[in-house]
């Protein structure tokens, strides 16, 4: 692997990590929220990713690895919140609403997790990048 490429896996990481940490602000934002229906209520979203083999000649030309992506964004089939709340004005005519299924405490950690995770590829960079800065140096 070149040294180019340590770059290139590093913001693949950074990317997928960004897109974990937007769908995180998203459940945090759309937590508390209720519905009259129960399909008017917002559930959870989390991305999945899988990893890829690029080869010679793929998207990103000289580079023979793994490669980390962002599949696509599912929403949680956890079960929502029914509670009696006659004075909301969101209630159905029985009065119920319908809460959310995010998991504040879960998408907390997951926050914690993603932007740890992206450290550790800021991190990578700037390691590589020390590492190359040092190398021209040694000629001098």
């Amino acid at each position: 692997m070149s040294s180019f490429n340590i770059f290139d896996l590093a913001s693949m990481g950074m990317s997928a990590q960004s897109i974990r940490l937007n769908t995180i602000a998203s459940n945090l934002a759309n937590g508390e929220t209720v519905s009259s229906t129960p399909e008017g209520a917002y559930r959870s979203q989390h991305p999945i990713f899988s990893s890829f083999n690029l080869a010679m000649g793929d998207a990103m030309e000289g580079y023979n690895g793994v490669g980390v992506k962002v599949d696509k964004i599912t929403q949680s089939n956890a079960d929502l919140q029914a509670k009696y709340d006659p004075t909301n004005p969101q209630a159905d005519a029985n009065g119920m609403v319908y809460l959310s299924n995010v998991n504040m405490v879960q998408e907390m950690a997951d926050m914690i997790s993603a932007s740890r995770t992206y450290q550790t590829n800021v991190q990578m960079l700037n390691a590589a990048k020390d590492l190359m800065h040092q190398t021209i140096n040694l000629g001098k």
